[in-house]
């Protein structure tokens, strides 16, 4: 195998000259580091990671904690972790972490106490006090995506305002006979995301001085479940309202299906608007209030890079930073008939 020495003498130049342009630490001119890279990629020189981590004190590799993979939200955030740390020179270990049993103990007390990670960053997880300490006591940066948790920089939307805000919208379009289809307020996501949008709609009914009894209809956060709640809500005309505000795009999606199965026209006879800013939004007119999830990953990847670098700037230790969400509007809203 070849060895950094066999770079630094084809490149002539000194070895610690060549393990400083090939590492990216320490200053080399761009000429000396393109000749460098040149003569590694030549005679096929890979540098070992045990070894640039005994030097470095870094393992170059992100622990990432995740309840889902195959939603929309998760994987997009997944995918732009994924280039965000490739681009860093970073490695990413995924854990699909399950809610509180013996597997998700297992992940934290064994694999992520080995300490094999600079940084971690948890997806969507609402992670316990006990949980929190463990990775704190490891003495590596812990970064939260999807909600507050104490002690911890995270990154979320306030669902609360943002479902305010959507169904804001269908009132000053006029509409007063309005339904919230969302998540299960029993079976909830980590951080209340069902009950948080649906506190938002009520606040906005109420401040219009409207009633929120009977306003709220429970399904799963699919296109699916939107299709299956849409035709339950949609099928008798005498209980049919003008408007619905749907907690993600892919329940509004559903919906807008069993609309047009019923023979009911949007945004005509019905208006619907969702949040996400999933693709299927341009595809279904949706009008939808975005909250740009690949963004919240970069951030995160930014706040987990800035405390390994000791980067001066604000005190990041339990502060949550609230990601700016915006109305899109499409043909599915309108005034009502």
């Amino acid at each position: 195998m070849s060895a950094i020495a066999d770079v630094a003498r084809l490149a002539g130049v000194a070895k610690a000259t060549a393990s400083r342009a090939l590492s990216g630490r320490g200053y080399v001119s761009d000429e000396t580091r393109s000749k460098v890279i040149a003569a590694a990629a030549q005679i096929g020189y890979v540098a070992s990671p045990n070894a640039a981590s005994l030097v470095t004190g870094r393992t170059q590799s992100v622990g990432v904690i995740i309840p889902f993979i195959s939603r929309w939200f998760f994987s997009e955030v997944l995918e732009s972790l994924e280039q965000s740390l490739l681009a860093q020179g970073y490695d990413m270990t995924l854990y699909n972490l399950p809610a509180h049993s013996a597997e998700r103990e297992r992940v934290f007390d064994f694999f992520l106490a080995r300490k094999r990670f600079d940084g971690v960053i948890s997806v969507g997880v609402e992670l316990s006090d006990t949980e929190v300490a463990l990775l704190h006591r490891m003495g590596r940066p812990l970064v939260g995506i999807g909600g507050e948790i104490p002690g911890v920089h995270t990154i979320a939307i306030d669902d609360i305002a943002t479902a305010r805000l959507a169904t804001e919208h269908l009132l000053s379009l006029g509409h007063t006979d309005i339904r919230h289809v969302g998540g299960d307020q029993v079976d909830q996501m980590d951080f209340a995301v069902h009950t948080k949008r649906l506190t938002g709609f009520n606040e906005a009914m109420r401040a219009a001085g409207l009633p929120t009894d009977d306003g709220f209809s429970a399904c799963a956060f699919t296109v699916p479940g939107g299709y299956e709640a849409g035709l339950a809500l949609f099928g008798d005309p005498r209980r049919r309202p003008t408007a619905v505000f749907a907690a993600s795009d892919e329940i509004a999606v559903g919906l807008i299906i069993a609309a047009r199965e019923l023979g009911i026209q949007i945004p005509t006879e019905l208006s619907v608007i969702g949040i996400d800013g999933h693709p299927y939004a341009e595809m279904f007119r949706l009008t939808t209030i975005e909250q740009h999830p690949r963004n919240q990953a970069r951030m995160a990847i930014d706040s987990l890079l800035a405390e390994l670098d000791h980067t001066e700037g604000p005190e990041r230790t339990g502060h949550l930073t609230r990601v700016p969400t915006n109305l899109v509007m499409r043909s599915s809203t309108s005034a009502p008939r």
